[in-house]
């Protein structure tokens, strides 16, 4: 159905996207594994590009920087140097971001003019154009949560919902690859696979969010143990400081122990539903997906327990084996949810129905 030139082309530029997006997150993780998100405390869309060229300018961010509280309660000892280190990396991951939308912009006014669009592509590309613009704006409210006299960081439902908002925007993204690429013979109609795969991918997205509240809050090193949680399986206590709500959403070793519980959980389901999926193997798509599920499961779950039991080891100012399991823990639980929704739109096919029987 999709095989002519023109949107293999297409295709592959939306596939580049995905990946450019991928590495933005990355490089998010990175700028707040490397305590750098709140470097630059102005949102300049267009002028922003470009760091400061001169001593003064380089002074004049610092200076900037050295009003908030992160500089006050943390960062008083950072010398210029140490603040030109912290800008690169938020600096990056803005430019970044405006080269996906240099990427996106040129080819997409290139390929309007060449008619290489579809009439039922236009609207997913819109889409992908607010959704892109959303999450740039939802980034800017997460920095602001931190620019004041009285957190140090940002709020972790802020991060939260920045890293869910580009999640959904590389979802997206992928899904209108798919669809461009994939042969019909390569999706098939398995209702109750594809059941199973949208309660996992639910419970899977529930967990990042928990992922981003574990990292906004810091609280991997409150309990660096494993299988036990500080030498318990339940902790003593659990939902009873502040109330159930809030604690879910506020308190460390809550949500400590809700993100282990989701991975034991979702990793126990995938298992059931990976043997449920053997037996289909007449979409090589299918095949390939199937399995990418099951392997990067038990990889995750073992990059987090690593990540746990080494983050006592945390530098600050330093990228130890924390911070890199860290971000292979993150690029991990990223891909799972990309792979199952590659296994929602390839299963999601309709079945065609005999009309004599």
């Amino acid at each position: 159905m999709h095989q002519d030139k023109s949107t293999r082309i297409v295709a592959n530029w939306i596939f580049l996207g995905v990946a450019m997006l991928i590495i933005q997150v990355l490089l998010g993780g990175i700028t707040r594994l490397t305590g750098s998100g709140l470097s630059i405390t102005e949102w300049k869309p267009l002028m922003g590009a470009l760091p400061p060229t001169s001593e003064v300018e380089w002074q004049e961010a610092f200076n900037k920087y050295q009003q908030i509280a992160q500089y006050k309660y943390i960062n008083q000892h950072f010398t210029l140097s140490n603040f030109k280190f912290i800008f690169f990396w938020e600096w990056f991951h803005r430019v970044w971001a405006r080269l996906i939308g240099v990427v996106f912009l040129i080819p997409f006014i290139y390929f309007l003019a060449k008619k290489y669009f579809k009439n039922w592509m236009i609207v997913p590309l819109v889409v992908l154009f607010i959704l892109g613009a959303l999450q740039g704006a939802i980034g800017w409210i997460m920095v602001q949560s931190g620019l004041n006299d009285n957190d140090v960081y940002v709020s972790h439902i802020r991060l939260a919902a920045h890293f869910m908002a580009a999640m959904v925007l590389i979802a997206y993204a992928l899904v209108f690859g798919l669809k461009l690429s994939l042969a019909p013979k390569d999706r098939i109609a398995q209702p109750q696979l594809l059941k199973g795969a949208v309660v996992i991918t639910f419970l899977l997205c529930l967990q990042l969010v928990y992922g981003a509240f574990m990292a906004g809050l810091k609280a991997a090193v409150t309990a660096p143990t494993w299988p036990d949680i500080n030498g318990m399986i339940i902790p003593g206590g659990l939902f009873s400081g502040d109330g159930f709500l809030r604690s879910i959403v506020h308190d460390k070793i809550a949500i400590h122990f809700i993100h282990r519980t989701l991975a034991y959980l979702l990793t126990f389901l995938i298992i059931m539903w990976w043997f449920s999926a053997k037996r289909i193997s007449y979409s090589p798509a299918f095949n390939k997906a199937k399995h990418l599920t099951i392997i990067l499961v038990f990889i995750q779950v073992a990059l987090g327990i690593f990540a746990v039991i080494n983050s006592p080891g945390i530098t600050a100012g330093k990228f130890g084996s924390f911070e890199w399991l860290a971000q292979l823990h993150q690029l991990t639980g990223m891909l799972l949810l990309l792979d199952l929704v590659a296994v929602i739109y390839i299963t999601s096919k309709k079945p065609r129905f005999n009309s004599n029987s």
